[in-house]
């Protein structure tokens, strides 16, 4: 049965490596058998230059019909000055939303041939491999009311709301804990809930759902102490679960355990697995259109598409084999090289796993 995969580039850098992960897709759609459809569509900042909108109707369409979407980045100074409704963010969280794409899966993996990258001691981050599942269409980056406003007193004030209701936290749970399973079997549960009813909620609701899985062990732990934790020991984790606005700080944090953020993908899931793959980073408009940068995040978010939606276990291991081997051959981009190693361009690392697949 033929997959229907939607590119949705973005803007700043996110062409240049959606470029690079659909060469990856093309060999292994003519030499590995996938079979695959591909299709493209505007979001972001592009699609408000194209159509006044960060998300147009019919790229919205497009998604909704998609069995994947590959996702680069969005955003930049450009459209800073547009209305937040306008801007390219709003595009991205009404596509998760519209989507449903509840579950944000961010691995946390060093490679051993990029040790050197992170800022942390060699020992402390040697054979890092975690596993962040970020609840992604709750808590308070949609939570209402929000808005801005004045005081009586004629002061500005601002609010936000953090909410969770229960079946929120039981479906990001259960993902949770049967990502642990598979993986290490412990699963830590991050909350802030000596301060937060939202987050005491979410506590006893991991308790509860902690009794369908005794094979796997849930530990709890505040965010604070979470983030102190992952720079001092980050080993001691296996697998994560959090809300969607200390998932989006502390996967951030551990990005930089990896070397650089260049290196992490992403993949946000909705109920029947289909979802959107992405690289953890941004749209580095700095860098934009001068082939610099890594592309390498966006090839392994085409992993774990083939891994957790088109359902080729056998293609992944290829993928991210052919990223290892690439490394240990010396070359690297920019932002991942030292004094030993081989600059490449965006091109070239793309050209290298393509090469590798071959």
């Amino acid at each position: 049965m033929t997959s229907r995969i939607l590119v949705m580039p973005g803007d700043g850098v996110g062409p240049e490596i959606c470029r690079e992960a659909v060469r990856v897709l093309d060999v292994l759609a003519h030499d590995h058998g996938l079979d695959i459809e591909l299709d493209e569509a505007l979001v972001g900042g592009a699609a408000v230059d194209s159509a006044g909108d960060p998300l147009p109707e019919d790229s919205l369409a497009a998604a909704r019909e998609a069995d994947a979407i590959l996702f680069g980045a969005i955003g930049g100074p450009k459209w800073d000055s547009q209305p937040r409704d306008k801007r390219p963010e709003s595009g991205l969280l009404r596509l998760r939303s519209e989507l449903g794409l509840f579950a944000n899966l961010r691995p946390a993996i060093l490679y051993s041939q990029l040790a050197h990258a992170s800022s942390l001691k060699k020992e402390i981050v040697a054979g890092l491999d975690i596993m962040i599942v970020r609840e992604l269409t709750g808590g308070i980056y949609f939570g209402k009311p929000a808005g801005q406003g004045t005081t009586d007193a004629g002061r500005r004030e601002a609010w936000n709301t953090m909410r969770y209701d229960e079946d929120e936290i039981v479906r990001i749970g259960r993902r949770a804990f049967e990502i642990a399973r598979a993986r290490g079997g412990r699963l830590c549960s991050v909350d802030k809930a000596n301060v937060l009813d939202v987050s005491q909620l979410w506590r006893d609701v991991m308790n509860e759902l902690a009794t369908a899985y005794p094979d796997v062990e849930l530990s709890h732990m505040y965010v604070d102490n979470a983030a102190m934790q992952l720079v001092r020991a980050p080993k001691q984790f296996d697998t994560i679960v959090t809300t969607n606005l200390f998932g989006d700080i502390l996967s951030d944090t551990a990005a930089m355990l990896t070397g650089s953020i260049g290196m992490l993908p992403s993949a946000s899931l909705d109920a029947a697995g289909c979802g959107m793959y992405e690289p953890v980073h941004g749209s580095a408009p700095d860098i934009a259109g001068q082939g610099v940068a890594n592309p390498l995040a966006t090839i392994l978010s085409v992993a774990m598409m083939l891994r957790y939606t088109l359902e080729r276990g056998d293609l992944a291991d290829k993928v991210e084999t052919a990223v290892g081997a690439v490394l240990d051959r010396g070359l690297r981009t920019r932002d991942i090289m030292d004094d030993e190693t081989q600059v490449a361009s965006t091109q070239e690392m793309g050209g290298a796993i393509v090469d590798m697949l071959r």
